[in-house]
């Protein structure tokens, strides 16, 4: 597989956007020192921007004000190295749009649907795209129909998965081996969110794929619009891939490349773009799959994955010939590039 040559242009003043609302604050802070510290390493200059639990931002532990029009700290591009709610859900994106400034990453809409799991398995259905059943519920139906929704879950058979539909790294999911837990794991699920998703338990093994966007002078017919990186194949000692597998050290094992076929590993990497192509998104994503022999179905997209230097995005990239300061600064050269294009647009 082909690497993405690293930029030889100039120095950047990028701010680093980290921590923020949702229950992945820590991730989030994790993500972002080690952007900064690949960003240094690249070349750059990076300002750090603190989101509190609170919502408040700060840079040098001083509340940092903002003005529409005025960019941010006077910094090139920003960093958001947000997960979750009011960071990858399009909140803090529209912000940076209305402060006209650089962003790394999905904008407003494919941040949006993105995090929200059932409208984007409905885009996937939408798409032809391959995915595991499900079923989608609003916590005011439950509380209306529910021997209704109980009824629809049940075809799915057992055991299923109940997440909040707006979270991240596992948090709030339960898994159900039989119905009369439904209505309590729907419970639990809605004191995260409104919204919650019911999965059928896939079998297989599970797989994760990064992609890249090129940079528009490197694309044509023959490489594409983005790079995907190679499989890799994620092991767990338990029975699903929970919080704590995936942040406990050696709570899982990443293998590159992933034990399945060569004909699985090109739909992965095939249906990885196409995921990231009809969700609209930019810059980079990881996207998630069960693998039972041939079958390939995709799990979900994170448009800002985990980011810190063990984390699978990085090391899926760094599988695939593009090392952590040569990934993010490539994703804020593809950010102004795309802060450019845009502006040749009369809105």
């Amino acid at each position: 597989m082909n690497a993405v040559a690293g930029s030889t242009r100039g120095a950047l003043t990028v701010a680093v956007l980290a921590g923020g609302r949702s229950s992945e604050h820590e991730v989030s802070l994790s993500s972002g020192a080690a952007v900064r510290e690949g960003l240094i390493s690249a070349g750059h200059e990076v300002r750090w921007v603190e989101i509190g639990r609170d919502g408040i931002w700060r840079t040098e532990d001083e509340p940092l004000s903002t003005t529409p029009g005025t960019g941010l700290l006077g910094v090139d591009v920003v960093f958001p190295a947000l997960h979750g709610p009011f960071g990858e859900d399009g909140t803090v994106q529209g912000m940076l749009e209305t402060l006209d400034v650089a962003y790394v990453g999905s904008g407003v809409a494919a941040s949006a649907v993105s995090l929200d799991k059932v409208l984007f398995k409905e885009l996937m259905s939408a798409s032809g795209v391959p995915q595991v059943d499900y079923v989608g519920v609003r916590e005011d139906r439950h509380r209306r129909s529910g021997s209704e929704v109980l009824e629809e879950i049940s075809r799915l058979g057992f055991p299923v998965f109940v997440k909040p539909a707006h979270q991240g790294s596992s948090m709030g999911i339960v898994k159900v081996t039989e119905a009369a837990r439904l209505a309590e794991a729907l419970d639990s699920a809605f004191v995260h969110d409104p919204l919650v998703i019911v999965e059928a338990m896939a079998r297989g093994v599970e797989v994760e794929c990064g992609v890249l966007d090129r940079p528009r002078a490197e694309r044509s017919a023959a490489t594409g619009r983005a790079l995907a990186s190679v499989a890799g194949e994620i092991l767990y000692p338990g029975d699903w891939y929970d919080f704590s597998a995936k942040y406990t050290v050696g709570g899982m094992e990443l293998r590159v490349p992933a034990r399945i076929s060569e004909t699985a590993s090109e739909r992965v990497r095939e249906l990885a773009l196409k995921a990231f192509l009809e969700a609209g998104c930019d810059g980079l994503a990881r996207v998630d799959f069960f693998i039972d022999g041939e079958l390939v179905l995709v799990n979900e997209l994170n448009t800002m994955p985990g980011f810190t230097p063990t984390s699978v995005y990085a090391k899926l990239m760094a599988a695939s010939g593009v090392g952590y300061p040569e990934l993010v600064d490539r994703l804020c050269r593809l950010a102004l590039e795309r802060q450019a294009e845009q502006r040749a647009y009369s809105y």
